[in-house]
């Protein structure tokens, strides 16, 4: 069974749209950083604190080796995962990878309460969203292999239109 990502920016709605869709599929789901918390013990935060964003992506590293080592999963990755070229490589070639992709503004509006998030504790969340959006958007295009305005729908209708694509997907490369 073929492994499903969600990859975006923080606030882009992967944890929500990929908890359903696993719920949908009947598939075990997983988010890649909350399986860090859980094998460091300490929330993303501190490990930023302690080990700067050097080490966190270290971590991510391998928790993403090992998470793409299973099949049948849906994944739903850190915003950051794409900046490694080892996880872009590993992602598109281990599974179907679907990028949601959403406008700052709208990420700037469900994140701005959100104190767990390291990279937004800046005097403007927005130009750094912003910013990341810029950096990262080229990334996510490079590995998806399929782009989903999640501007626009509710996650409801995300997990609907990928349950769709996948269904598709899989009919048209059985034997």
């Amino acid at each position: 069974m073929l492994n499903i990502y969600l990859v975006g920016l923080m606030g882009a709605g992967k944890t929500t749209v990929g908890r359903q869709l696993a719920k949908k599929l009947r598939r075990p789901f997983f988010d890649s950083d909350h399986e860090i918390v859980e094998r460091t013990g300490v929330p993303i935060p501190t490990i930023f604190e302690i080990e700067g964003e050097v080490g966190f992506r270290r971590r991510e590293i391998q928790t993403i080796h090992d998470l793409t080592e299973t099949n049948g999963l849906v994944l739903a990755t850190g915003g950051g995962v794409v900046l490694k070229p080892e996880n872009r490589e590993r992602l598109h070639q281990t599974g179907w990878v679907v990028y949601l992709n959403v406008p700052p503004l709208m990420l700037h509006e469900r994140t701005r309460h959100d104190r767990n998030r390291p990279l937004l504790q800046v005097s403007d969340p927005l130009a750094k969203l912003e910013a990341l959006y810029a950096a990262r958007d080229p990334l996510y295009r490079e590995i998806a292999h399929l782009i989903v305005d999640g501007g626009h729908l509710i996650a409801s209708g995300i997990v609907h239109h990928l349950l769709r694509e996948y269904s598709r997907l899989n009919t048209t490369t059985s034997p």
